[in-house]
Formats: C-alpha cells, structure tokens, sequence
C-alpha cells in the first residue's frame, strides 16, 4: 500500500526536515524519498530552512527543574536519592511524570507491572511506534540523573519537537520502564525483561519476595497494579510492536568527559552474568583452634575473589570484567572464625562465550579452593546469564547523522552498565545515546551531568526520532 500523507503537510515541518533530516538534496537520496511522498519541494530556499537548527532549543531550566523536582521524592536526604519499586515515594514519582506526560499531550497507560507508557501518535498510527525511555528508581544513596535523563529527556525530545511543528508520521512513544534496578526483588530490569516476553519471570514473580519476606504481587497491589489476576502475561509486546527504540543515557563511566566528546553512539551492550556463592566451614574460636586446625569459609572467600580478578585477566580482553560486589561472612564477629561466607560476583563482556569460559574458570576454582581449605562449597548458581545485545545499524546510522547535524562530537561505545536497551533489543531494533557525567560517578550522590550536556542529548534524540519515525 502506498503511504498515505495528510493533503498538505504544514510548511514548517518541509523545513524541518529538509535542514535536520538532510542537509543536501543532491546528497542524500532521503530527500528525494520525502519530496516524492510529501509533494512539496523541500530545498527551495526559505528563511525557515535557515533558522530551522536555531529553532531546535531545549528549555533548560524547566528540565533542570524537572530533575530536581523529581529527586525530592527520594526516602533519604538530598543529595543522594533512594527511591524502590512500588514504595510511596516511587508512587509519587510515577505520578509526577504521568502528569508531565499529560501536559506535554501524550495519552498515558500502564500495564500490570507499571511500566507507563506516553504516546504521541502520527500521522500514520497504523504503523509500528518508534519508541524511547529508561527508568526512575535508584538504587540507595545513589544520584538524580541514572535513567531520569532518559525519562524526562525524552519527555522534552517530544515537547522540542511540537514546538518546530513537527509532525510524526509513526506514532512516538515514551516509556516508563519498571524497575531497572534488583534492589527490592534481585531482578533486574525487572519491566523491561516482561516486556520482551519472559515466561520465566512471569512465573517466578508469582513467589518472589522481598528481604522483609513481603510478595512481589502485594507490593505491586499496593501501588495500583496487578489489579484483577495474576497473569503477567499480558505485559508481553509482540515482536514488531516497535520499529525502533532508543534510549538516552549517562555514561556511567568517565570516557566522553575525558575526551571532551558530547555523544556517545552505542554499537553494543555487554552481556551480564551473575553469580551466587557460599562457602560452609567449622568455624571457632578465634584464638583457640590453631592454624593448621582450622576450615576459614572466610579465607575461602578471599581466594575466590582473588581469582574471580584473576579468570577475568586471563580472557586477554579489557571487554571482559568481573566484580565481587557482596563478600559475607557469618558470624561476623572479630574473635570469631567465619563458619559461613557469601559472595555475589558480576561478570559481563560483549563476548558471551568468553564470559561464560570466565563462569566456568571461576567454578573450578570455586571447587578447588573448597577441597584445598576443607570447606564445603554450599552454592554455586548462576542467577542469570543474559545474552549481549547488538546496537541496530540503521538506528546507529540515525544518531550518528543527528551529532552530525547538530555539530556536536561523537564517537562509536560499548555499554558495558546494565540497561533497558539490553532487553528492549528482544523485540526491536535497539540503539543508545550517552552524554558525559562527572567523573563517570554514578550510583553515587556525586552522579552529576550538566544541563548543557544534557540538552546536547536530548536534541540528537529528537532529531533521532524525527529520522526513525518518517522511515
């Protein structure tokens, strides 16, 4: 069927277009596509065409209000922020950008878990969206900006482009993914997994409880959601179901700052793992059971760890990475011989082979360590071993020509930080913007990002979507 356009489409949108979606006619053949669907030439000269970059402006004291606003709904002090799935004050936050969507005339739903979706449509609703968004909740004591850039980013990518008249020929669409974070539950990505169609989880939530042994449905019930049943089926999307997603983001890591870069332009998100251990010894007296005498799970532990360094150094790649980011011993007391210990490790890298081949290394080693110190190696499991995820090349190729376009450097990233994008890719072509933040600090109170570069990433999204949704 041939596309189908309204009769006359507003003139500010050919400027629009011709000056951000192309700069030459006679250079891309994108323009030629849109003047043979629009009817219109689009490389006349007009005074519009010139102004059209100037026109792209991003209001950044509302958005830096915005940010700020939104951090007060935060269970510690300013300047660290703590906000946990389905408790009161993620209740009020999720409010906070329903209204925001509202007022920017998006129609708002939620689905059985949450995750809130704003929808502008086109001019063409039939067609699959172009979508965007991230997440709000923070893990404890962590910053303002981790996935509320993403959020309310994209809330202002869509005000930036109504207020140049642009109009959307797929519809754009703004989610609210629930729970990034594995803070209360120990799952990550928690929305977004649901929404690529894992039957696993939906099953597994149905018993998932938190430490306070409280149920993933009754916290959810309490926030509003998972009203009449228990299916959580019916958060799947279909395959399709979007042409496009894009994800606007901090670095989480110092690279763009140090190298005075504006855009990073993901091309690949490193595939995770992780992994529980426990080590069961005899424990003891501290001074009474002499060295030679003694099975430390606590020792145990230690040499895991060291070895867990050790296995990721072996793979003779920096993509590779390991980290020990819980190490507990039992009981805990300074006169007391660990008769327990626990560790949780991460591991990721781009190569899904090689990090499994570092699971596998840091196992053996788990086994040997255990019969070498006379401790029982309780658990070794594997919670979750996610694939990586590909960057799409024509989403790539749009946030690339977007940087462009708006004169702003760029250079080609690996995420090697846990995101949305990571299961959204599941279901859609996938592509990431990040912006700088200070120091790369994240997950921390100091988790900073100018407003300036945060503009700088919400133009590139909305000349992103603008390109992504007139395919």
């Amino acid at each position: 069927m041939a596309p189908r356009f309204p009769p006359r489409l507003p003139l500010i949108l050919l400027c629009f277009c011709s000056s951000v979606i192309v700069a030459h006619k006679d250079d891309d053949p994108t323009a030629k596509t849109m003047e043979d669907f629009s009817g219109y030439p689009i490389h006349e000269p007009h005074s519009s065409i010139q102004n059209s970059f100037s026109s792209l402006s991003v209001e950044i004291e509302s958005l830096q209000k915005q940010i700020d606003e939104l951090a007060s709904f935060s269970d510690t002090p300013a300047p660290s922020v703590t906000r946990i799935l389905y408790t009161e004050k993620d209740v009020l936050a999720r409010r906070y950008i329903k209204n925001l969507m509202g007022l920017s005339g998006l129609s708002v739903r939620e689905d059985a878990v949450g995750n809130i979706f704003g929808r502008w449509d086109g001019y063409e609703p039939e067609l699959s969206a172009v979508a965007t968004g991230s997440h709000i909740d923070a893990i404890p004591y962590s910053g303002k900006y981790d996935g509320v850039v993403g959020v309310l980013g994209a809330i202002e990518a869509v005000n930036v482009l109504k207020r140049v008249g642009f109009k959307p020929r797929r519809s754009l669409e703004i989610i609210l993914f629930t729970s990034e974070e594995p803070t209360r539950f120990g799952i990550s990505c928690l929305g977004s997994r649901l929404l690529a169609g894992s039957e696993v989880l939906a099953k597994a939530l149905k018993t998932t409880v938190d430490a306070k042994n409280g149920s993933f449905l009754d916290a959810a019930r309490s926030a509003g959601y998972v009203k009449d049943h228990n299916d959580l089926s019916s958060v799947f999307i279909k395959k399709g179901s979007y042409s496009a997603f894009v994800e606007l983001h901090i670095e989480q890591g110092p690279i763009l700052e140090e190298e005075g870069i504006s855009i990073g332009i993901v091309t690949a998100i490193a595939a995770p793992a992780s992994i529980k251990v426990e080590f069961e010894g005899n424990g003891g007296h501290a001074g009474a059971v002499l060295m030679p005498n003694r099975n430390d799970a606590g020792l145990a532990a230690a040499e895991l760890a060291l070895a867990v360094e050790k296995h990721v150094l072996e793979s003779g790649s920096v993509d590779t990475v390991g980290t020990v980011g819980i190490l507990e011993v039992h009981p805990g007391a300074i006169n007391s011989i660990p008769s327990k210990s626990h560790l949780e490790i991460d591991t990721r890298d781009i190569d899904e082979d090689r990090r499994n081949t570092v699971i596998e290394n840091i196992r053996q080693s788990a086994i040997r360590i255990a019969k070498g110190r006379g401790v029982r190696l309780f658990e070794f499991n594997v919670i979750n071993q996610d694939p990586p995820a590909l960057a799409e090349k024509a989403v790539i190729k749009a946030v690339e020509a977007a940087s462009k376009e708006l004169n702003l450097t760029h250079k080609f990233m690996i995420s090697r930080a846990y995101h949305d994008s990571l299961f959204m890719a599941r279901v859609s072509p996938m592509g990431m913007i990040f912006i700088p933040c200070y120091k790369g600090y994240s997950h921390k109170p100091e988790e900073y990002a100018s407003i300036e570069d945060i503009a700088n990433g919400v133009k590139v999204l909305a000349l992103t979507l603008a390109k992504l949704s007139l395919t």
